[in-house]
């Protein structure tokens, strides 16, 4: 079974820098020893106009059979006979896979000691296997490499024999994939994806798979629109691996978009333990501001309207001056992930009862929401489109009316504060706006006028005396013995029939909602922000 990759050059970037990506001298041929047989890696052609490296893996059926012992396809045959005749030392496999990380290992963690700067560099690539299992076909193929940034991604059937084009195809492919990409993204894409498109693997499966699978996955796997698929056939289908990868992945991926550790949205770090000193992350300035609002209006019921995975929730539950506190969210998954951080599995009849989990979207209005003493809608408002917005006014201010209302958004023109945020850039992708002090204030100035409600504003982070703050926070109290919800636009008055409490909101990987954008300030190396938001409902 063999590989070959591919690069064009010029002579200012000569193609054969493709040797010192892959630590491989071109002018050599060289052999590896695996636990399966010798990798070859050699170079058909070698130009500053073109490079190809090939790998080449001899498998020893011998060492396969005795090192499987019934584990994977190698030794625990399909038919009687698969031990002696089978498709390994001829097909790329989870072995090729294992060869590849092996030979490639620098490569393959992005590393070139003599030319530092090439690792980095995006270039043109080909890579070619002639004979590749793939079980789910070509189509299988196309979802797995499709939304990896290749340009062409080609599987052409192989015919299960020439002579005889009446029996069909087999269930092998030869691929080809053209595109610009890194070297090192590349090979962490195959080293994943061969035994997956395989679906078997020749090996053991030990829980440090799921450390490799994340290792090799990290930048592309956690947003991958096939990543359960892809985390199911990786772990060989065993469930509890599978279900470990699958909640570390969706962390990645909230941390990612609040720009943050997983640790930090794990809650895996006490945030007061490090005794340096140090500046305290936005998102926790933001929490920490929401709860000074609401001990200030004294509420005792608390709305959390876009809850995400619950930090919020969690600060609330530890104070038993709120008596009953609701968690709301469109989506399935963060309601999920915010039932195993707040331990409801654990928690006990007492404390259980003042916290109730719903799913639920603010583009429609909810009776369940009505008569709390104060709502929170933390990084919510720019993940709606702004047509939407007045459907979620009157969910919340004409429908919902609670006493008090929070909401937080960033504010646009900090952004040139945060170093890595590109100008001209939101700090989420997913963010629909980022207004302005000014923009904020006339939207909720109206608001409050509508509904009758009055509205203060607080400076969220530090106040910077020229650009301003990097959250802004307006503070809505209802104005006594005023109702004016008559007059508001009743366009979006309908009641929603989803209703999720506690005992639905359940532990189970087989829930795959990950619809849900992360409100986030990725600009910023202080900025944890911790929630996904409610702002993509349907």
């Amino acid at each position: 079974m063999f590989l070959t990759i591919s690069t064009t050059g010029s002579p200012e970037r000569p193609a054969t820098d493709l040797g010192y990506l892959l630590h491989k001298h071109p002018g050599k041929t060289q052999a590896f020893s695996t636990s399966h047989g010798t990798a070859h890696v050699f170079y058909p052609e070698a130009s500053a106009q073109r490079c190809t490296a090939a790998l080449l893996l001899e498998v020893d059926p011998v060492a396969l059979v005795r090192r499987g012992r019934g584990k994977g396809r190698g030794g625990a045959p399909d038919a009687a006979l698969a031990q002696y005749v089978n498709d390994r030392p001829y097909a790329a496999s989870s072995l090729l896979a294992v060869a590849l990380s092996g030979v490639f290992r620098t490569a393959l963690k992005g590393q070139c000691a003599t030319r530092p700067e090439l690792p980095e560099q995006v270039r043109p690539l080909r890579v070619e296997i002639p004979v590749l299992p793939a079980r789910g076909g070509a189509e299988l193929v196309h979802r797995l490499f499709g939304p990896l940034g290749w340009d062409l991604v080609q599987a052409d059937a192989v015919p299960l024999d020439e002579q005889f084009p009446e029996w069909g195809d087999s269930r092998y492919v030869r691929l080809v994939l053209e595109g610009e990409l890194r070297l090192a993204d590349a090979l962490r894409q195959l080293y994943v994806l061969l035994p997956v498109l395989d679906d078997a693997k020749h090996y053991w499966i030990s829980p440090d798979e799921v450390d490799k699978l994340l290792r090799a996955g990290d930048g592309w796997l956690a947003a991958h629109p096939e990543h359960a698929l892809i985390t199911s056939r990786y772990l060989a289908r065993h469930k509890r691996l599978t279900q470990d990868a699958i909640e570390r992945l969706e962390l990645v991926r909230l941390a990612e978009a609040d720009g943050s550790e997983v640790e930090e949205i794990d809650n895996a770090v006490d945030e007061t333990r490090d005794t340096e000193e140090r500046p305290v992350p936005l998102a926790v300035q933001r929490r920490e501001a929401i709860l000074v609002a609401l001990r200030s209006a004294g509420a005792q019921r608390v709305l959390d309207l876009g809850c995400g995975q619950g930090q919020l929730l969690q600060a609330l539950l530890g104070d038993p001056t709120y008596t009953e506190i609701v968690g709301m969210d469109v989506s399935v998954r963060a309601l999920q992930i915010a039932a195993r951080r707040l331990r409801l599995d654990r928690m006990g009849e007492r404390q259980s009862a003042r916290l109730k989990l719903l799913q639920g979207s603010l583009a429609y209005t909810d009776k369940r929401l009505a008569g709390y003493d104060a709502a929170v809608l933390s990084e919510v408002i720019e993940h709606l489109d702004p047509e939407r917005l007045p459907a979620l006014e009157y969910a919340v201010f004409g429908s919902a009316r609670p006493r008090t209302v929070l909401v937080t958004t960033p504010n646009v023109e900090y952004n040139v504060r945060w170093e890595t945020l590109p100008a001209g850039h939101v700090r989420h992708g997913d963010h629909r706006f980022e207004w302005s002090r000014e923009e904020f204030r006339a939207w909720a100035d109206e608001v409050a006028r509508r509904h009758g409600y009055g509205v203060r504003y607080v400076p969220v982070g530090d106040d910077d005396p020229e650009v301003g703050p990097p959250t802004q926070m307006a503070v809505f109290t209802q104005h006594d013995g005023i109702d004016t919800t008559a007059a508001t636009d009743t366009a979006a008055a309908t009641d929603t029939a989803a209703v999720t409490d506690t005992a639905a909101v359940t532990d189970t990987s087989a829930t795959t909602d990950t619809t849900e954008p992360a409100a986030t300030d990725t600009g910023a190396a202080t900025d944890t922000t911790e929630t996904p938001k409610e702002g993509e409902a349907a």
